[in-house]
């Protein structure tokens, strides 16, 4: 499928895959000097790019970058980025630092990565009954696993 970008910033980097089999893109942070990110504090980071694909049932997701979070605890605001295919301004990657140091951002820095998914848009329908399962109304951590 083809994503048209437009580069909303002349120095503004596409996405790209790192390796062949990548099931995500990389997105690049699009800025004018390092951004520092101090602990417990959130930031918007702006890619310089806005994207536009054919198929309306794809939704573009940003997630996060799992070396950031893992060595660095920079991590996705919301958990991910929803993009609907109607969107048409700049991606923009809102991160938060969940370390106790603080952490520096510099233009062309990967920030993040982008994944495209299908959508199946349910119909929602009101029941008077659901069906019964072993589970039932069992949750956070009713079944017993860690």
């Amino acid at each position: 499928m083809k994503i048209y970008v437009k580069k909303l910033n002349e120095k503004a980097k596409l996405p790209s895959a790192q390796t062949e089999y990548a099931a995500a893109s990389d997105l690049y942070a699009c800025l004018d000097g390092p951004l520092t990110v101090y602990p417990g504090e959130r930031a918007k980071i702006p890619t310089g790019i806005a994207i536009e694909y054919e198929d309306k049932n794809v939704a573009a997701v940003i997630c996060s970058r799992s070396g950031l979070s893992a060595k660095h605890g920079i991590s996705l605001t919301n958990g991910i980025g929803l993009i609907d295919p109607d969107y048409r301004g700049e991606l923009l990657v809102s991160v938060v630092n969940l370390s106790d140091r603080p952490y520096t951002f510099s233009d062309g820095d990967r920030i993040a990565q982008l994944l495209l998914l299908p959508i199946i848009r349910g119909e929602f329908e009101e029941a008077d009954e659901l069906g019964r399962t072993e589970r039932g109304e069992g949750g956070f951590g009713s079944t017993g696993k860690a």
